[in-house]
C-alpha cells in the first residue's frame, strides 16, 4: 500500500504526488549519459552561483518528472527561484536540516518500495546526480516553511469554508469517517528470488489469509509460522488513506487479512483488527480541505516570490 505511512503533505504536490519517483523509477536503464557539464557560472543570483552542471542536472530533473515544456530558460529560473527561496529564508533564520533532507530523500525511496541506496542508484544510472535532487527538496522543504511561517493565519480553512465549497459542489460531505487498526503481516521473500519461490511465497499468504478469521487467534498464528513478520499495529483514518486502500478497508471485515501486496520486503497484508466511526473529516471534506488550502498556498507563495524577484540581484555572465 504505497504512501499509507505519511500523511499527504497539501502543499504543491511535489513530495505526496511523488512525480520525481514514480519518473525516475520509469527511466530507461540505457539512457545516453550525456558529457560532464562544465562547472562554469552562468547566473549569480543574490551572490548564489549557478553553473552549467546545476543547469544540466536540473534538467534531466524535470525532464524525468513529466515537464513536457523544459527549456534552459525555464531552468535557470527554476534555479534562481530556489536560490531566493534559501537565501530569504535564511535571512529570517529558517534553515532545513540535513535530517529533513535525508528523511524526504528516503521517503521517496520508500515510496518506491526500495532503498535509499538503491533510489540513488537509479538516479545515478540516469545521469542525475542524488545530490541534485536533494538540493530541490531543501528549496522546496525551505520555502514551505517560509510560506506558512509568514501567511499562517490566511492559510488556515474552516469548517465554514469547507461547507460553502462543498455547497457548491452539491454535495453534503457526510460521508461516515471510519478510525482503523491495522497489524501489517509480512510473509518475506528473500531479495533476488525466483518467479516459483514468490509463487510459493504467495501460497503461504492465502493459506494465511484463509486461517486468518480473527485478530485474536490470526495474529499468534501469523507470528508462529516461519519467514512471517507482524509488525506493531498502526491507527490510521480513513481520511488519510489512498482511495484504493481505503475502498479495500471498507470491504474488508474486521478480523480478517488483506490480500498480499508485493513490496521491497516480501508479501505484505494488513490485518483489520478494529474499525469505529469518527468525528473527524470524511476523506470528501478532507479532500476539500487540501485543495482549499494549496489554492491558498499557491496564491500566497506567487505573491511572496515576486515580491523577491523584484528585489533580488541577478547577474548573468
Amino acid at each position: 500500500m504505497p504512501g499509507m505511512m505519511m500523511k499527504p503533505l497539501p502543499v504543491r504536490n511535489w513530495i505526496a504526488s511523488a512525480q520525481y519517483i514514480l519518473a525516475c523509477a520509469t527511466i530507461a536503464a540505457g539512457l545516453t549519459m550525456a558529457a560532464p557539464a562544465s562547472a562554469q557560472v552562468v547566473v549569480i543570483a543574490n551572490g548564489s552561483p549557478i553553473t552549467e552542471l546545476d543547469i544540466a542536472q536540473r534538467t534531466k530533473l524535470m525532464a524525468t518528472a513529466g515537464n513536457k515544456n523544459v527549456n534552459r530558460q525555464t531552468v535557470i529560473q527554476e534555479l534562481i527561484d530556489d536560490r531566493l527561496k534559501i537565501a530569504k529564508a535564511r535571512s529570517f533564520g529558517l534553515e532545513v536540516s540535513e535530517t529533513d533532507v535525508e528523511n524526504a530523500f528516503q521517503t521517496m525511496a520508500s515510496r518506491q518500495r526500495i532503498s535509499p541506496q538503491q533510489f540513488a542508484q537509479m538516479l545515478e544510472r540516469s545521469g542525475i546526480s542524488p545530490n541534485a535532487l536533494k538540493a530541490r527538496i531543501r528549496a522546496e522543504m525551505t520555502w514551505s516553511q517560509m510560506v506558512r511561517s509568514r501567511y499562517g493565519s490566511s492559510l488556515q480553512v474552516g469548517d465554514a469554508d469547507v461547507a460553502d465549497a462543498l455547497k457548491s459542489r452539491n454535495e453534503s460531505g457526510s460521508a461516515v469517517s471510519y478510525v482503523y487498526t491495522l497489524y501489517p503481516v509480512t510473509v518475506v521473500v528473500p531479495s533476488g528470488s525466483n518467479a516459483g519461490a514468490i509463487d510459493a511465497k504467495r501460497q503461504v499468504a492465502e493459506n494465511l489469509r484463509s486461517r486468518f478469521t480473527s485478530c485474536s487467534s490470526g495474529l499468534p498464528l501469523a507470528r508462529a509460522l516461519r519467514d512471517v513478520a507482524v509488525r506493531e499495529p498502526i491507527t490510521r483514518n480513513s481520511a488519510e488513506l489512498p482511495e484504493p486502500f481505503r475502498d479495500l478497508l471498507a470491504k474488508l471485515e474486521v478480523g480478517r487479512l488483506s490480500s498480499p501486496d508485493v513490496t521491497a520486503q516480501g508479501l505484505q497484508m494488513f490485518a483489520l483488527c478494529d474499525k469505529k466511526e469518527s468525528t473527524a473529516d470524511s476523506p470528501a471534506k478532507r479532500e476539500i480541505r487540501e485543495k482549499l488550502f494549496t489554492s491558498r498556498y499557491e496564491a500566497e507563495s506567487k505573491k511572496f516570490l515576486d515580491e523577491i524577484r523584484r528585489s533580488a540581484m541577478i547577474e548573468y555572465r
